[in-house]
């Protein structure tokens, strides 16, 4: 035989042959188990044949696009909106801008884009933990988001108008 080199230590060109199976018998392995095993087994070839976008930490499944997720990202949104109003009205009062320069609020787009950019960037940190299957706090960071985010739009509208 001229196709490999030898594999055994007296030089034969061959390998052994491998044993047949038994025909009718299931895996030794398997008759061994507990029936607590195999239920285990049967429930975690569910959870893998429905693909693992859909698993989540409790067991519960859940797509990233959901009713929660997206109640939470309007949350997280409206609240952007709200913090982008009132910061506006904040600047119409004479009242000086804490966190960015009065002249990106000042301008409108610029101020938007940045607004806009800011619920992207919690919608896609929710991704990431949703991913990699942080489901609750895929969660708490849009409602972290959206609360704090409501509660300086609040504060900035209970400011009191800046006298010259």
């Amino acid at each position: 035989n001229s196709l490999g080199v030898a594999c055994r230590a007296d030089n034969e060109r061959h390998l052994p042959s491998a044993p047949t199976p038994t025909q009718g018998l299931t895996s030794p392995l398997k008759l061994r188990l507990p029936s607590s095993v195999l239920v285990v087994q049967d429930a975690a070839s569910q959870i893998s044949s429905q693909g693992p976008e859909s698993v989540s930490a409790g067991g519960s499944e859940h797509k990233f696009w959901d009713r929660e997720n997206m109640a939470l990202f309007a949350a997280v949104g409206g609240s952007r909106a709200l913090d982008y109003s009132s910061t506006l009205n904040m600047r119409r009062r004479g009242r000086q801008e804490v966190f960015l320069t009065n002249e990106i609020v000042d301008n409108h787009p610029a101020f938007a884009a940045i607004e806009a950019g800011g619920t992207a960037i919690s919608i896609g940190a929710s991704y990431l933990f949703h991913r990699y299957h942080h489901h609750r706090l895929e969660h708490w960071t849009s409602i972290v988001h959206a609360s704090l985010t409501t509660a300086g739009a609040v504060r900035n509208y209970g400011l009191k108008t800046a006298h010259p």
